[in-house]
């Protein structure tokens, strides 16, 4: 019994040192003029299914939810965000090529379509980011209608 106090004592200790590592938050104060949603003339009920569903991964400003303060779930969510960025970002959009914008395009279509994004480990707790049918096909058409117009 003794060896089980001093792993939950070494394991708190732990978890309240880590707590002084923070991470550096992807936030932006502005949206700059290459954004996808000023560079394309995005329908409404798409541009919140983006805001809602993608933008917290995938540009350049988060909205982090309250768990975010504690690690490592910080350094898990943020290492998220990196990847979804380099992946993806819509803050950048303005600046890539129409080659590069037209496979971007195929890769957004085929991932709502098979279901692959949002992640459903964003969504489990971020509810309102699910996209109902209505929406999928919005994003999904107006999408298509984007990548025919650069091919």
């Amino acid at each position: 019994m003794k060896i089980v106090k001093i792993i939950a004592w070494i394991a708190l200790i732990a978890f309240v040192v880590v707590q002084f590592f923070q991470v550096d938050y992807n936030r932006s104060e502005t949206v700059p003029q290459t954004d996808f949603m000023l560079v394309n003339n995005v329908p409404a009920m798409v541009e919140q299914s983006l805001q809602v569903s993608c933008y917290d991964c995938h540009s350049d400003n988060t909205d982090y939810p309250w768990y975010n303060k504690v690690q490592p779930v910080a350094s898990f969510l943020e290492d998220h965000i990196k990847e979804g960025k380099e992946e993806l970002n819509f803050n950048e959009w303005g600046n890539l090529s129409d080659r590069r914008k037209n496979s971007k395009l195929r890769s957004i279509i085929n991932q709502i379509e098979n279901g692959e994004m949002p992640l459903n480990s964003y969504t489990l707790i971020h509810r309102d980011a699910i996209l109902s049918e209505a929406y999928k096909i919005a994003v999904i058409d107006y999408m298509k209608k984007l990548k025919d117009s650069l091919e």
